[in-house]
């Protein structure tokens, strides 16, 4: 079954698409797991630098993201707007933060010398992430931005009524 961009105010239907078929669904699969390997081995500072990237793509292209979600979902302007800031501002603490959070962290143990506890974050792999509509670059940079920072990779199944925001 196909899905579209339908504008709300006029029911006009803007652009079409086919679902993904179940072979074009499992090359999406090993092709994120293909990019996790290499992915998970890259440094923070290049991750920093891809997601630095994605913010500034939002803020170049804000007015036409912004006029998509406009289109798409009926938001007005200037709130679709500030989702596209937020979306870049959420990439952005994440450039600056990721390489703190995910430190090792040693922990206190009762008798050092039994030794100690260290928490090791480590990439997981590909994840799976279906959203909702209300907010979409939002609900994506809130998912992406962290997961690439751990060096995972990440598959996304937005909702079908916002097929150009997602």
């Amino acid at each position: 079954m196909a899905y579209a961009t339908i504008n709300p105010y006029s029911g006009e239907t803007l652009k079409s698409f086919d679902d993904a078929t179940d072979a074009e669904v499992r090359e999406a699969i090993g092709n994120a797991h293909n990019a996790f390997l290499a992915w998970k081995e890259t440094g923070f500072a290049e991750r920093a630098r891809i997601l630095q990237k994605a913010a500034d793509i939002l803020r170049q292209n804000s007015d036409a993201y912004a006029k998509l979600l406009t289109l798409e979902m009926g938001k007005l302007f200037s709130e679709a707007q500030a989702e596209v800031e937020l979306s870049a501002k959420i990439f952005e603490y994440y450039v600056r933060n990721a390489e703190t959070l995910l430190k090792p962290q040693t922990l206190p143990v009762l008798d050092p010398a039994e030794g100690n506890a260290i928490v090791v974050h480590e990439p997981l792999g590909v994840l799976l992430a279906i959203e909702p509509w209300n907010f979409p670059y939002y609900q994506i940079a809130r998912i992406l931005a962290p997961q690439l920072s751990a060096g995972n990779t990440v598959l996304l199944k937005h909702a079908s009524n916002v097929p150009q925001s997602a």
